[in-house]
């Protein structure tokens, strides 16, 4: 008779548990394949320019998302890169990256397909990107330390390519307010009259409210090389071209620049090249961010991005609003700005200042206004302080830190106000004490003030190439106030 299969002995936990994790990854394989085939592949679809009017370029046939980037081919002539700004019915209104030299009615547009990258099934999450994703990428990673970029990630500094960089999509997902941590911490800027009495807090956006010629860039310049902070990212944004080699060379200097990455877009730029290079900068900010570092943002000018919206919403079609700026410039500024502060769960912060130009030193601006509303306080820089070779020239009767309070002691706050107080003294009876009317005796506070006017103007300025440490402006503020 023939004898049964003998058992089929058990097999070793280990052999077991390797088996079981086998079994699990290839299920998840197959998962991720059919999920893979499950998603629509939109069909690559090609349009004709048709218009070319001013800035904009009108097109048919493109159905891609506002937002994508196309390429505009004409015989003969090199691609113009645009992106879809707007649309109505079939007509997609584009905006060009360059020079429309040589675009003649009936170019091709075509849409840019997103980098591909190889898809690892199996995994935990999905790497590949979708067809779809059509939207700028642009190079991020350690290898834009030291660099100089161009809104569109291609180096202007004549030192190679770049290197260690990935391309990631602009497009990022807002953070809830509710994860953010508070702004707690005070961060030396190295400017004395910062640190005493307008103290920043990391993860604070600020203003820098300046006429032209008043010595914006200087002070910048000052913080990117004395702030305590791991990467610094400077935004040049419609500046005259012969400021960014000044600022980099003379201003940020070989010690700023070895932890800086400068993206660059002079006023000669196309509009769209202006925003896309405000944006860039805040994307490489945040992507260090995310990497758990202390990043130091500086964009000059918050109003030169403004005037470039300015130009692709008139150009579209968009009414003004308020003295010539339509209402989409008021919704751009701020979702721009909250994009900086405190990371998720205190992981990572970008410290932000940005440059507001006042028009004819206008106050009610509305760009300047439109940004008083948005910012965590604002240091407004006097002409007639600065007329009179007092640098950095920083109104401090004007000026506000709205986190002061949360960083610093106590004393420091009561020190500060009490020497606001004699500064409001002093410029109400200037008139006074130069005409020789004031009578010393008849104010108390004013005569003190009046004594320590001497100390007050030492502590307020301040040469370029020094540094004052935080804990040391505290210190002589509480010395020249007696508190």
């Amino acid at each position: 008779m023939p004898q049964p299969p003998a058992a089929t002995p058990p097999r070793p936990p280990a052999i077991a548990e390797r088996v079981e994790r086998r079994d699990r990854h290839w299920l998840r394989y197959l998962a991720d394949l059919q999920e893979h085939a499950a998603q629509p592949q939109p069909l690559a679809t090609e349009g004709t320019l048709l218009r070319v009017t001013g800035l904009v370029l009108e097109a048919a046939g493109v159905r891609v998302p506002v937002g994508s980037v196309c390429e505009v081919l004409s015989p003969g002539q090199r691609p113009v890169l645009a992106e879809v700004v707007g649309f109505s019915g079939d007509r997609a209104y584009l905006m060009p990256t360059g020079d429309l030299h040589g675009l003649s009615s009936g170019a091709r547009v075509l849409p840019r397909e997103a980098p591909k990258v190889p898809p690892r099934f199996g995994t935990d999450r999905h790497p590949w990107r979708r067809r779809e994703d059509r939207g700028l990428h642009l190079p991020m990673g350690e290898g834009l330390l030291g660099r100089v970029v161009d809104s569109q990630g291609h180096p202007i500094d004549r030192q190679g390519p770049l290197a260690d960089v990935q391309p990631e999509p602009m497009a990022r997902r807002a953070i809830n307010a509710m994860d953010r941590a508070p702004v707690r911490q005070a961060l030396d800027t190295g400017v004395r009259a910062i640190n005493a009495l307008l103290t920043v807090g990391r993860g604070q956006r600020i203003g820098l409210f300046a006429g032209t010629g008043v010595g914006k860039s200087v002070l910048l310049g000052m913080m990117a090389r004395y702030t305590a902070a791991d990467v610094i990212v400077v935004g040049l944004i419609g500046e005259r071209g012969r400021e960014v080699k000044e600022f980099i060379e003379d201003i940020l200097g070989p010690e700023g620049r070895q932890r800086s990455v400068v993206v660059a877009a002079p006023a000669d730029a196309p509009p769209l090249v202006r925003l896309q290079g405000a944006s860039y900068a805040t994307a490489i900010a945040e992507h260090f961010r995310d990497k758990g570092r202390h990043v130091l943002l500086l964009m000059d000018s918050l109003t030169r991005y403004a005037m470039a919206q300015r130009e692709i919403a008139l150009a579209i079609g968009e009414p003004p609003a308020t003295k010539g700026y339509p209402p989409s410039v008021f919704a751009k500024l701020p979702q721009l700005v909250e994009r900086s502060g405190n990371g998720l769960h205190g992981v990572g912060s970008i410290t932000a200042f940005y440059t507001v130009l006042s028009e004819g030193d206008d106050p009610q601006d509305p760009i300047a206004d439109a940004a008083r509303g948005i910012l965590d306080g604002h240091i407004v820089l006097s002409r007639e302080l600065a007329e009179s070779g007092h640098y950095p020239a920083i109104d401090v009767e004007k000026s506000v830190s709205r986190v002061m309070g949360a960083v610093v002691p106590h004393d420091q706050v009561l020190a500060a106000r009490r020497l606001r107080q004699w500064l409001a003294r002093l410029n109400k009876a200037r008139d006074l004490i130069q005409l020789g009317a004031y009578a010393p005796g008849s104010d108390a506070e004013l005569d003190t003030a009046l004594r320590q006017q001497p100390q007050i103007e030492a502590l307020l300025q301040q040469d370029m190439h020094d540094r004052a440490a935080l804990d040391a402006s505290r210190a002589q503020l509480r010395a020249v106030t007696g508190l």
